[in-house]
């Protein structure tokens, strides 16, 4: 070992994988980094004083008697008010081209807020698309997922969330995102004007999938600062999890750890729960929630990826292209949030569960008559209407590129009752029926 301004410096490795290296050191910490022949690596594991690194570009073409270089620091970011408005990759760098932000270094990944400090969420985070706030109403500090087949528009389903959420920052962190949508990200923020409280952590396809693994950690160090020092209500939208989870398992296979189900790493569920229980509502009125996409291979919900999540997690949202209108709608039967009780008919108008309620049994109801339908039953007049009553909740109602306030949801939906259905079969309290019937 030789030093060199006071950095610790080793040439010799005595072992080499696709993504680690190991060699003998001393005084070192886990998740520390270092360079190990000019690349960036940081410490996964310390047994005794052999230790192992994560090479984050790859180890080919690293020779043994490589100099390893250790900073004597694990990744840390710049907190200021100044990361409002701006690009940065995956290690917290910017990408806009504008200067490097200057601020106290925090730690990534640290632990999350202390359980005694968390306040019962209770403030509704309002998107402006009706299969959320109507069917699955957000809360402040809740943590929930969209499940997506790859090829459905989550990303623009996030940048729409972005733009209509009232919140005070919202923080993205995209991971493995092709160059168009980082652009589109980027060109949708700057044409709303809605930059100056977007913080966004990306990294794309061109770069290793294990820089992915940082920038969850990235987006909600930065979110703590905002809600915890500032008392801010924060949104942290991550997309896409499923690549962040496979970046896991590039990591674990490459140090031959032996893979559990779907071959994912074993410490998936606790990888997973580190993020997402970031999510909190704090007393004094800052807040963190967590919306991030997992895409779904093939539809399988069983995958060890979603199958974690919804341990994890409080309910999930469900995308899906509705087959009568060829609109994506969140899916009112697969989808569902179980913080919303906290929030509808308190936080909302106090129609609002009977009329969810209502919608999403005549949207079973007409299910049902599709079923009759394709299998040569005759179909009622009743069973006529609760078709036409489905494709007009979800083309006018459901569908993602509507955006209208709750009591605007609220009041289309009784329109459509009034417009198919008698009151009686509507099955709700005559109370908000005298209140809100349309005449």
């Amino acid at each position: 070992m030789t030093t060199k301004a006071f950095q610790r410096i080793y040439t010799k490795l005595e072992g080499i994988t696709k993504a680690t290296v190991s060699l003998r050191a001393q005084s070192v910490v886990t998740d520390e980094l270092a360079t190990v022949a000019g690349r960036l690596a940081q410490v996964v594991k310390i047994n005794g004083d052999l230790i192992t690194l994560q090479v984050f570009s790859g180890t080919e073409g690293i020779a043994t008697n490589a100099e390893v270089v250790f900073f004597g620091e694990p990744p840390t970011l710049n907190v200021s008010d100044d990361l409002a408005g701006r690009f940065f990759n995956a290690y917290g760098l910017p990408i806009d081209g504008g200067p490097e932000v200057e601020g106290e270094a925090r730690e990534i990944g640290g632990p999350s807020v202390n359980p005694f400090r968390r306040k019962q969420p209770s403030q509704l985070i309002a998107t402006g698309i009706a299969g959320i706030d109507l069917n699955n109403t957000l809360v402040s500090g809740q943590k929930i997922p969209f499940f997506a087949d790859p090829d459905q528009p989550y990303n623009q389903v996030m940048a729409d969330v972005a733009l209509r959420a009232k919140v005070d920052k919202i923080i993205l962190g995209g991971m493995g995102l092709s160059n168009d949508d980082y652009l589109y990200f980027k060109q949708v923020f700057e044409n709303a004007g809605a930059l100056g409280h977007i913080i966004s952590f990306v990294n794309t396809t061109e770069q290793p999938p294990v820089e992915r693994l940082l920038v969850p950690d990235m987006a909600l160090t930065a979110a703590e600062y905002f809600a915890v020092d500032k008392n801010e209500k924060v949104l942290v939208l991550l997309t896409d999890m499923t690549l962040y989870a496979d970046a896991l398992s590039i990591v674990s296979n490459r140090m031959d750890q032996i893979p559990s189900k779907d071959s994912m790493p074993g410490s998936l569920y606790s990888d997973l729960a580190k993020l997402y229980e970031k999510a909190v509502q704090l007393p004094d009125g800052g807040s963190i929630t967590i919306i991030a996409v997992t895409t779904l291979s093939g539809g399988d919900i069983t995958h060890a990826i979603p199958d974690n999540t919804g341990y994890i997690t409080e309910g999930q949202l469900f995308l899906r292209t509705d087959s009568d209108t060829g609109k994506v709608i969140v899916d009112p039967f697969r989808s569902l949030s179980r913080l919303k009780q906290l929030v509808i008919g308190k936080a909302t108008r106090s129609d609002h569960p009977q009329v969810m309620n209502a919608a999403v049994r005549l949207y079973a109801d007409a299910a049902n008559a599709k079923t009759k339908l394709e299998n040569g039953f005759d179909l009622s007049d009743y069973d006529r209407r609760t078709l036409e009553f489905a494709k007009d909740y979800s083309e006018n109602i459901l569908s993602i590129d509507i955006n209208i306030d709750i009591n605007e949801m609220l009041d289309r939906t009784w329109k459509l009752f009034a417009k198919y259905f008698t009151k009686p079969e509507t099955a709700i309290k005559q109370e908000f029926i005298n209140q809100y019937w349309p005449n």
